[in-house]
């Protein structure tokens, strides 16, 4: 099972929104995949499922008294599991601190997929922490939505530096480009002339667009509701991306 991610460590990035459109385009590619909503406030699990998921202690899983699996539930998309975020996330790094052999917990978690699943993406919240250092280790790509600010470059550098320093392997971080505004002179110049210190950027951008902000009006991937549109079309060459980076395909 190949593990990838979505980071960064500002929000409002169009992060969630990339997570749930690549994790329905992969089922939709025939990939059993499966969506852990690592962020609290489970803004993935809202997009994917009725509100009536059931509530756990993140402690439970980090002790193994849960799996990952026993959490799943099978989203209305053939072939895409998620695994629900819950409000208890929020303790997951104090908790990590303190549990004996916490460095491999996530990944031991995960794993109770390999069997069932060729794919896992990892919705995650923006912040550097431990939680974020499993998920650099564990994940064999992780993809960093920004904006096309100078700001934005400023955090995807500085998580590049993180990574770095601590032997993470920084050289799978992916940026691409998001909620672009060709209107705007500087988003127009970062993707026509983006900054040579960005490493591996993405030439697939996602652009600024309504029919992105309507998921949360429809609780769906756009691919459901408007999938001939110029934002569903950047999402599946996005997906393209993806796919022959980790797969080969």
């Amino acid at each position: 099972m190949r593990i990838i991610a979505f980071y960064n460590l500002k929000g409002g990035v169009g992060k969630t929104a990339s997570a749930v459109n690549i994790a329905y385009l992969a089922a939709q590619s025939n990939l059993r995949t499966v969506l852990w909503d690592l962020d609290p406030q489970g803004a993935a699990s809202w997009y994917l499922t009725t509100d009536d998921t059931k509530t756990y202690k993140s402690k439970k899983l980090l002790k193994g008294k849960v799996r990952a699996a026993d959490l799943a539930v099978e989203t209305v998309y053939d072939r895409l599991t998620l695994v629900p975020a819950d409000l208890s996330y929020r303790k997951f790094d104090t908790e990590l601190e303190t549990l004996e052999g916490s460095k491999r917990v996530l990944r031991n978690t995960l794993a109770t997929f390999s069997e069932t699943h060729s794919l896992a993406i990892l919705d995650c919240p923006p912040s550097l922490s431990n939680l974020a250092e499993q998920m650099f280790s564990m994940a064999h790509a992780i993809f960093v939505p920004m904006l096309p600010t100078h700001l934005s470059i400023r955090s995807y550098q500085q998580v590049r530096q993180f990574m770095k320093s601590r032997k993470l392997g920084h050289k799978q971080l992916y940026p691409f480009f998001t909620m672009v505004d060709l209107h705007r002179k500087l988003h127009r110049n970062m993707v026509e002339d983006p900054p040579e210190d960005i490493k591996r950027l993405l030439l697939t951008y996602i652009p600024y667009s309504s029919v992105i902000e309507k998921m949360g009006e429809n609780r769906a991937p756009i691919g459901t509701y408007a999938a001939s549109h110029a934002a569903a079309r950047a999402y599946q060459a996005l997906w393209q991306d993806i796919n022959a980076l980790i797969l080969g395909a």
